[in-house]
């Protein structure tokens, strides 16, 4: 008997056996979710790191800081009947044998979850360099932590996301920072000028240096005790006792390659609305795959927590509907993330591409205020600091896919649930 939504369904096959590539919060998840939706067949996780399977946002945060040690998830993997493994890295995969080749040795598989992540990008020339850092992994945060404790010259290079945050963390540790972005403004990649400009003040009021439209050169480490130098493009020089690398992530697919899994130019696999690859019995899910959005009309690659959390639902559901010979769901999420950053609590939620009307909530000159991208007269996204409750609020407003007042939706001293028209 397999469960599905309540509903049981009779079939005399033995359920496969589902094994998950990446141990991070999509491949843990989508584990935990297969159990809680009745799934009674082995499930096997690998993970590549050595460490039990952890969180990653309080890398940045409490890790960094030496407040907190780790971030491991509280699942109790034995009492699930999950076989977890670590410290094995996929490296093929074999579809025609239904075969995963890992370094230690072939595991098959019934059904595969591509869980893989993302890796973050580096400079060229820089792997190996004595004081250079990525914060990606739990081993990244605990080497940079007594790094941070001794107070450097740090340079961070990239003004994302990862870099706001380590910065954030840097100046809270007392250490002198200065941000260098090749773009001629914060968070290029995510967010249009107008929205992102107050945020480059954010670094000057929290005492760290912001350095935009300025390209590295090179990095030039410095004999013992003595600083190195962050080499810019103009011929300026940075002096730097430690230099953090946060200018981007991609996928970590590149294994795949060869292997008949569909990627897309940015190397995700391109799944289907039911998460679904090219092959058969293979799901991809998380920050490794992209996927096509009805409600926006777009494919979506969403590097986020969030998402990481909702996917793994809707692979184990079809996991279930697929033994079950039942329909598939359908996976179109309001995409949704926060951070930290400078004092200030920042989240987003929805897709603004494509939007035609953007309302401010508030003056982003002062400690709160929000952002609305309209289309068509819809609510499709919503950036919220330091306002919670219009993030709360304009979430549901888009899920529902409701029509709103422009005017009211300007107005900072209207709830934005009350703006629906």
């Amino acid at each position: 008997m397999i469960r599905l939504g309540g509903v049981n369904e009779q079939t005399h096959k033995s359920p496969p056996a589902v094994v998950i590539v990446g141990a991070g919060m999509a491949g843990v998840q989508t584990a935990v979710a297969l159990r809680e939706q009745g799934f009674t067949g082995p499930v096997t996780l690998l993970g590549a790191e050595p460490h039990p399977p952890y969180d990653r946002p309080p890398l940045s945060k409490a890790v960094l800081l030496g407040t907190a040690e780790g971030a491991a998830f509280d699942v109790d993997f034995a009492a699930l009947d999950i076989e977890l493994r670590l410290g094995v890295e996929a490296t093929a995969l074999r579809a025609a044998d239904h075969a995963l080749d890992t370094t230690a040795g072939p595991v098959p598989y019934g059904v595969l979850v591509l869980a893989t992540g993302a890796e973050p990008l580096t400079l060229p020339g820089t792997d190996g360099l004595p004081g250079v850092h990525l914060l990606r992994t739990l081993d990244d945060a605990r080497r940079l932590r007594p790094v941070l404790a001794a107070a450097p010259e740090a340079v961070v290079i990239g003004a994302g996301w990862i870099g706001a945050e380590f910065a954030t963390a840097a100046r809270r540790a007392g250490c002198a920072v200065t941000v260098v972005e090749a773009a001629d403004r914060v968070l290029a990649g995510a967010l249009p000028a107008e929205v992102a400009a107050p945020m480059a003040d954010w670094y000057a009021q929290a005492g760290a240096r912001l350095i935009t439209g300025a390209r590295v050169a090179g990095i030039e480490p410095g004999g013992a005790g003595a600083p190195g130098r962050v080499l810019l493009a103009d011929g300026g020089e940075l002096p730097a006792t430690a230099v953090v690398v946060g200018i981007g992530a991609r996928p970590a697919t590149g294994w795949l390659a060869g292997t008949g899994v569909e990627r897309g130019p940015d190397g995700s696999v391109t799944a289907d609305a039911h998460l679904r690859t090219s092959l058969a019995d293979v799901y991809a899910v998380g920050d490794c795959a992209s996927f096509p959005s009805a409600r926006y009309g777009a494919r979506l690659l969403v590097h986020h927590w969030d998402n990481a959390l909702q996917g793994p639902r809707t692979v184990a559901t079809n996991i279930l509907a697929a033994a079950a010979g039942v329909p598939a769901a359908v996976y179109d999420p309001v995409p949704y993330f926060w951070s930290e950053q400078f004092g200030r609590f920042v989240q987003y939620a929805g897709h603004h591409g494509g939007a035609d009307t953007l309302l401010w909530r508030g003056d982003p000159a002062g400690a709160t205020w929000s952002v609305c991208w309209l289309r068509e007269g819809a609510l499709v996204a919503v950036f919220a600091v330091g306002r919670p409750r219009d993030l709360a609020q304009g979430r549901k407003l888009i899920e529902s896919g409701a029509r709103v007042d422009p005017e009211r939706v300007a107005d900072p001293a209207v709830p934005l649930k009350a703006a629906a028209l």
